[in-house]
């Protein structure tokens, strides 16, 4: 692990130390904070997030999952674009469970990445 970075969502290591993640991971997390963070939730950046949390809660359709790519794609693209490129976001409803998968590349490295991220209306994060 080359420079250590504060894991998310906030956690005691067992030395009873604040957690600690890797590059890697800590960009992970930054994807997942903008995935679920609903516009208005931070007092000081009120614009900041893609509030996909709240999709859970709309009907399933193809045309809702396009709105949602593109929500996903842009609110990557605005808030993390100095991190990573954003090469392909697709989104998939299946009943109450939202799938999010992000494929980029990590700009300082060069490095292409895939993660699932996943909600549903019977837990939060």
């Amino acid at each position: 692990m080359s420079k250590p970075y504060l894991d998310f969502p906030f956690d005691i290591d067992g030395r009873g130390r604040t957690a600690r993640t890797g590059r890697d991971d800590h960009v992970r997390d930054m994807i997942e904070q903008v995935l679920f963070t609903n516009p208005g939730e931070r007092v000081n950046r009120p614009e900041f997030g893609c509030g996909l949390q709240q999709l859970v809660f709309m009907a399933n359709s193809d045309a809702l999952a396009t709105a949602t790519q593109h929500q996903v794609h842009g609110a990557l693209e605005r808030w993390l674009g100095d991190v990573i490129r954003v090469e392909q976001v697709s989104v998939t409803a299946d009943e109450e469970r939202l799938v999010v998968e992000v494929v980029y590349i990590r700009r300082n490295t060069g490095e292409r990445r895939q993660n699932s991220f996943s909600s549903s209306t019977g837990s939060g994060l």
